[in-house]
């Protein structure tokens, strides 16, 4: 039975992390590059750039160690 619990926590941890990669990508590096470039629907505030890019810098660090503490739950 812990075979089969091991496998759901780390799919589980997997999809967490996942997440965190894709909040990354979508909310850090997506707006940031925006700016660069000069895409006219990028935030024309910079302290705005900041804040969003921030928030969502931090979401993805809270949800890669939401995937390390589902970890812990492996069974040996």
């Amino acid at each position: 039975m812990s075979l089969i619990h091991n496998e759901r926590t780390k799919l589980t941890a997997a999809w967490l992390n996942a997440l965190a990669g894709a909040a990354s990508a979508a909310g850090v590096i997506a707006p940031l590059a925006a700016a660069f470039y000069g895409v006219a629907s990028a935030p024309a505030n910079g302290a705005l750039l900041l804040a969003g890019v921030t928030i969502w810098l931090f979401a993805g660090i809270g949800l890669h160690f939401a995937a390390r503490y589902v970890l812990r739950n492996l069974k040996p």
